[in-house]
């Protein structure tokens, strides 16, 4: 009569072992989503290819020293555009400034609140990228995958971790 009991329990003993975050039946996997087609426009989408109705845009781009630093030489600053972001939401995509093969020569995410320009256009901003090799640069690309959140991986959580996350952000010397 008592293995009865027993097999009786066993199932209730599973539920508070799996509501306890205790239990051998937790799943996790962790997907790294693939990185979109560097433009200088895009559509900004989320981890599952989704998207998140913003859209970013180099406006332009020159080599010229920053003015608070001349003496480390031309920077690439670009001016950039966000449409469609809002106060709640802050997506960001990595900036790469490319030569004319479209490899990176130096990146950095952007994020929307960057965007807050002048009166005239409220939804621009600039930044400025430090290359090794300014003649080089071709162009200032976006990235479209969003930056801004990347959720814990199964290893620092089993439990609530896992799932799908951005890509890696570009670097130097990523073909785009």
């Amino acid at each position: 009569m008592l293995p009865a009991r027993i097999l009786a329990g066993a199932p209730l003993a599973l539920v508070i072992l799996s509501l306890s975050g205790c239990s051998f039946l937790w799943s996790c996997t962790d997907t790294t989503a693939e990185r979109g087609e560097a433009c200088v426009r895009v559509q900004i989408e989320g981890t599952y290819g989704q998207s998140l109705g913003v859209t970013a845009e180099v406006v332009d781009w020159s080599l010229e020293p920053h003015p608070q630093v001349p003496s480390e030489g031309d920077l690439v600053h670009f001016r950039f555009r966000f449409d469609g972001a809002d106060e709640y939401s802050d997506p960001a995509v990595d900036a790469c400034a490319v030569d004319k093969e479209r490899v990176a020569l130096g990146c950095q995410t952007v994020y929307s609140s960057q965007a807050f320009g002048p009166a005239a256009d409220p939804l621009t901003g600039d930044d400025w990228l430090a290359v090794e090799h300014p003649e080089q640069v071709a162009g200032v690309l976006f990235i479209p995958n969003d930056q801004s959140y990347d959720r814990r991986t199964c290893a620092e959580d089993i439990k609530d971790g896992g799932g799908e996350h951005p890509p890696e952000p570009a670097g130097r010397g990523d073909q785009l």
